[in-house]
């Protein structure tokens, strides 16, 4: 169970890095973009620590307060629950 957890937080950080790269993308290019709430569940469902990576590789989404702050909080939260759930 703890291989597929590992395997799982693995993937959707790829995605959700990948993600922010590709809305980044399609916002220089003036394209349809990916709507915020898609990112934010990405970083909700274990891409968090994707997402932030994503936000400072890209230098997308760094200054809108909600993604500055709510997507290192989402982090912080999930490390917490990990912390809670193995002790």
């Amino acid at each position: 169970m703890e291989k597929i957890f590992l395997i799982y937080i693995a993937v959707i950080n790829v995605i959700a890095f990948a993600v922010f790269g590709i809305d980044k993308l399609k916002a220089v290019k003036n394209k349809w973009r990916i709507p915020e709430k898609i990112l934010f569940l990405l970083s909700i469902i274990g891409g968090s620590v994707g997402g932030l990576l994503g936000m400072y590789t890209f230098r997308h989404k760094t200054q809108k307060t909600a993604f500055k702050f709510g997507i290192p909080l989402i982090l912080i939260a999930q490390i917490a629950a990990i912390y809670f759930i193995t002790k």
